[in-house]
């Protein structure tokens, strides 16, 4: 065992803490998987967002499932029709009616069944009008179709134009940074979007993930905490034309009052912050998410400028969008500073009454010393005392 005290050896490193596991992932994805789930017919009584909700090749599966299950089940029934009717017996008969004219076999009635729900209609096979039956079957087979096109269109629609594809041109910050700003400690992390059509009505939140143990001993493994982002103020309402650095004041309501440098580096948390807002091409709202762990805040860092004017407008470097600087910021809790700095005000606020009290009473000294001096030439030379005026 090695002794306390003694010099690690250079090519060893000390262990490191196991890292935290991210409720969400850097790209905005949530970092949680449902489990045992007793009733997952839940599921199919939204069918449309569950098929939306399906990976790319699971809903290409379905979409030509859906297609060619419909074709072969009309086409088996019309086979049916035709062989209960007898038409598959009498095929050169020229004075027999078909339901379906041209119909002999079930590859025929397959390729019928194809024609008529995608309403190609090449002319070769076709209904008679002496089957009933056939009419029904057409009938039905029509108004299915049209339904099974409705919804499958729709659900490629929906699939094509969700609107997280187009949160992937929504950037954050690798990193938040800790700060002064105006004499406070803020917390800040920065926004952009690599489009040229905006964001409509874009608003930020951020969320403080960290376990904590309530007063009764019960144990919360995800507390969700917010972080005000100017929600009092209306700057958490975002013109998002030009990247924004958003911050987070640390003051007596946020949980990071009692927070130095070192304790926030030996602290476990997480930090989500939440992008939302209209697309401005088609009205859906989207919605960005990322995250920040403990090493990814960075203390006494201060972001790159990333704006620029050129002649006649301006310019977005974002080769300096992740970039920061070190700045001078105290290590010390924003509730220190502030103390410290509320001890600075009221020692201001009592030595300068004292100060100007005694510069007063330095006048009046002066101004004492000047009439008795005053009076001691007027006994001395000019005038005469009053009451030798009297006795004269």
């Amino acid at each position: 065992m090695a002794r306390a005290g003694a010099p690690r050896s250079p090519g060893r490193e000390p262990p490191r803490r196991r890292g935290r596991q991210r409720y969400v992932e850097k790209d905005g994805r949530c970092n949680v998987q449902q489990g045992n789930v007793r009733e997952p017919g839940r599921y199919l009584t939204d069918l449309f967002t569950t098929l939306a909700d399906l990976q790319w090749r699971l809903s290409l599966l379905f979409f030509v499932l859906a297609y060619a299950l419909t074709w072969l089940f009309f086409g088996a029934i019309w086979w049916l029709v035709a062989y209960g009717r007898g038409d598959l017996e009498h095929l050169g008969d020229a004075a027999w009616t078909p339901c379906v004219n041209n119909l002999n076999g079930f590859v025929a009635a397959f390729l019928f069944s194809i024609e008529t729900e995608t309403t190609i209609g090449y002319g070769h096979r076709v209904i008679t009008d002496q089957c009933p039956e056939g009419i029904a079957l057409l009938l039905l087979q029509a108004i299915l179709g049209s339904m099974v096109n409705a919804f499958m269109v729709g659900c490629m629609f929906v699939k094509i134009s969700q609107p997280n594809k187009r949160a992937a041109t929504l950037v954050f910050s690798s990193h938040a940074v800790v700060s002064l700003r105006d004499g406070r400690l803020c917390l800040m992390f920065r926004v952009g979007d690599l489009r040229s059509s905006h964001i409509v009505e874009a608003s930020i939140r951020a969320k403080l993930i960290r376990s904590r143990q309530t007063l009764e001993g019960e144990f919360i493994p995800l507390h969700q905490t917010d972080l005000s982002v100017g929600f009092d103020t209306g700057d958490d309402r975002l013109f998002l034309v030009s990247p924004l650095v958003i911050s987070h004041e640390i003051d007596a309501a946020s949980p990071f009052w009692e927070a130095s440098r070192r304790a926030l580096e030996r602290d476990d948390f997480e930090i989500v912050v939440i992008l939302e807002g209209m697309v401005e091409a088609t009205g859906m709202t989207c919605q960005a998410r990322s995250s920040y762990l403990v090493d990814e805040v960075l203390w006494g860092h201060r972001f790159t400028s990333v704006l620029t004017l050129e002649d006649g407008f301006y310019e977005v470097d974002y080769a300096s969008f992740h970039q920061t600087f070190e700045v001078p910021t105290p290590s010390c809790s924003a509730r220190e500073l502030a103390e410290a700095a509320a001890r600075l005000d009221a020692h201001l606020y009592w030595s300068i009454p004292s100060r100007l009290d005694e510069k007063v009473e330095e006048e009046g000294a002066g101004e004492g010393a000047g009439a008795e001096a005053g009076a001691d030439k007027e006994q001395n030379g000019c005038l005469p005392p009053p009451e030798s005026e009297s006795k004269v």
